[in-house]
């Protein structure tokens, strides 16, 4: 998951150059969702931090694109949906992001944004993922907001919908 691409101007990373790159690095089954650096491939067996960091690197050796990227595994991403701390079918999906980071010791760092929580919302910090309900909607919540901007730095978000679609995308081999 790239953190920020094609989000307004700014980052703009063609998917099917994404795609290009990572099969030209090695990575074999490469497809991506949607058009906001969402990539799900095969792999030999390593750290994740250790696709991150050779992906981040070449991004923005190859494509001029300096971003943030984070790997998870498909166990990973299961342990992620499962650890989902709210009731799913109670919930618009599309109001629950999950934060994602590379080092679970980040999690940790996303503690500010609590703070900026006004109920209805809810943020819950978990084992492998941080997860902000904003029952108002995203664009109106503060939290929302942090989380995506400079509080949520280390840290990449997706929606619930777009969390399931990739561990479905994970999952199909695994």
């Amino acid at each position: 998951m790239l953190r920020g691409v094609n989000v307004g101007k700014a980052r703009r990373l063609p998917m099917a150059e994404l795609r290009a790159l990572l099969s030209r690095m090695g990575y074999t089954d490469v497809a991506t969702l949607l058009n906001s650096g969402n990539v799900v491939f095969s792999a030999a067996r390593c750290a994740p931090a250790l696709h991150a960091g050779a992906i981040a690197a070449a991004v923005a050796r190859e494509l001029g694109v300096d971003v943030p990227v984070v790997v998870k595994s498909a166990s990973e991403l299961a342990d992620i949906v499962a650890g989902n701390p709210f009731a799913v079918g109670a919930i618009d999906a599309s109001r629950l992001l999950v934060a994602y980071v590379q080092d679970e010791a980040s999690l940790s760092d996303l503690a500010a944004v609590t703070r900026l929580v006004e109920p209805p919302e809810r943020f819950v910090i978990g084992k492998k993922a941080a997860y902000l309900h904003c029952a108002n909607g995203i664009l109106g919540s503060k939290a929302g907001e942090a989380l995506l901007g400079k509080a949520g730095t280390a840290a990449t978000t997706r929606n619930w919908s777009t969390t399931l679609k990739l561990h479905a995308l994970a999952s199909r081999d695994a």
